[in-house]
């Protein structure tokens, strides 16, 4: 193999292209960047950057003196993969041509069909949170949709900055998804603490407003007035470039459990991957930072090796901070049967829960209780799955 080409220069693309050069491949490594910036991290972009308190230098993943050696390609975006040709056609008109392709495209926030409307926001880039950081100035009413983490931090930065906010979800507990009914609970009575308003158990069915946002219809006849809303409902991966390549990737590109697709010398990354997951036994992706940095390793591993990577990567993990308590979530808490609070009191609002199968933990949740959280992910990391797994 002498030319890998990376398509997304993201966390996932920039992890991948250090692993690469970490694994000793010396050849031409092309990465394709639909961003006309420099990877940048992007979990600031709800909190410390949209509060003032970070620049956008202090946002740089690349160190200054790293030198990968890679052939860049910004403000360009992949059109086909044509695996015969071994090439990815660009927006511009040319293509790469490469032995190895990995797939970092990532995914795109999910839109309401009113969004062209001025103060609708969406957040998913740095141009998103420039936009939306310029709106929220105090007595401003921000109105959520959406209650996932990505609502639930910006609703506690908007908080700090002396911003009303409103945060409305479909479900009936904000974050139910995510953390359950108990615990979504907890932390929804976090935001209520902190004077967000909470609607929960009802549809958006429309924005109100000519060429401004003025409110945002339910589906049980209210409207919420609003100054700016933030629409926070999900993403949709970057796949729809690979309609012709022969790779599934309707709902992600579908890889084992080590990033390999279908296609030689073709791997996945990041949030447009859908990995095999033997805990859970079904594909999904996994849409959290540490989960692009850490896979690309495993990734680039399959490919390099020609697909005998055998290395299961750690208990998927993630973290939020709200209202200067940080959240933690390491592991399954869809194979749970039971959850157990360990350490501390859910009536405190810290504490740490065990989620349980059986009596095997597959799962840890903390607010606070930052080093016995340590301990527990450092436990489910040791009693991973080892055993190969390469089923599609």
């Amino acid at each position: 193999m002498k030319a890998v080409a990376v398509v997304g220069g993201s966390l996932a693309g920039l992890s991948a292209a250090r692993a690469l050069r970490n694994q000793g491949f010396d050849g031409r490594v092309s990465v394709i960047s639909q961003e006309v910036h420099r990877p940048y991290d992007r979990p600031p972009l709800s909190k410390s950057f949209l509060a003032g308190a970070a620049t956008e230098s202090e946002l740089a993943l690349e160190a200054e003196e790293e030198d990968l050696d890679l052939d860049w390609r910004f403000g360009r975006y992949a059109t086909a993969l044509s695996p015969s040709q071994r090439s990815v056609e660009l927006s511009d008109g040319t293509s790469v041509i490469s032995d190895g392709i990995v797939i970092a495209t990532g995914a795109r926030p999910r839109t309401l069909g009113a969004a062209s409307l001025q103060g609708v926001h969406v957040l998913r880039t740095l141009e998103d949170a420039l936009g939306l950081k310029r709106e929220l100035v105090p007595g401003t009413r921000l109105v959520m949709v959406g209650a996932g983490f990505i609502g639930a931090e910006v609703a506690s930065t908007a908080r700090g900055l002396g911003v009303e906010v409103t945060m409305i979800s479909a479900a009936a507990t904000p974050l139910i998804g995510p953390l359950g009914q108990q615990l979504g609970g907890i932390v929804s009575a976090l935001h209520a603490e902190h004077g967000v308003r909470l609607i929960g158990g009802v549809e958006v069915t429309g924005l109100a407003g000519s060429e401004r946002v003025t409110g945002v219809s339910l589906a049980d006849g209210r409207m919420i007035e609003a100054d700016v809303v933030l629409v926070a409902i999900g993403v949709r991966p970057n796949t729809e470039w690979l309609a012709t390549s022969g790779l599934d990737a309707a709902s992600g590109v579908l890889c084992n459990a080590y990033g390999a697709t279908e296609l030689p010398n073709v791997v996945a990354v990041g949030d447009c991957a859908s990995w095999y997951d033997p805990v859970l036994a079904e594909h999904h992706r996994l849409e959290h930072w540490t989960g692009a940095r850490e896979r690309a390793a495993i990734a680039v591993s399959s490919l390099l090796s020609g697909g005998s990577e055998k290395r299961m990567g750690r208990p998927p993990y993630f973290w939020s901070d709200q209202y200067g308590l940080r959240i933690q979530l390491a592991g399954h808490l869809r194979a749970a049967d039971s959850v157990v609070v360990e350490d501390g009191s859910a009536d405190d609002g810290e504490f740490l829960a065990v989620y349980r199968r059986g009596d095997q933990p597959v799962a840890v949740l903390a607010l606070g209780h930052g080093k016995s959280f340590m301990r527990w992910r450092r436990q489910l990391a040791s009693q991973a799955l080892s055993d190969p797994v390469s089923t599609l």
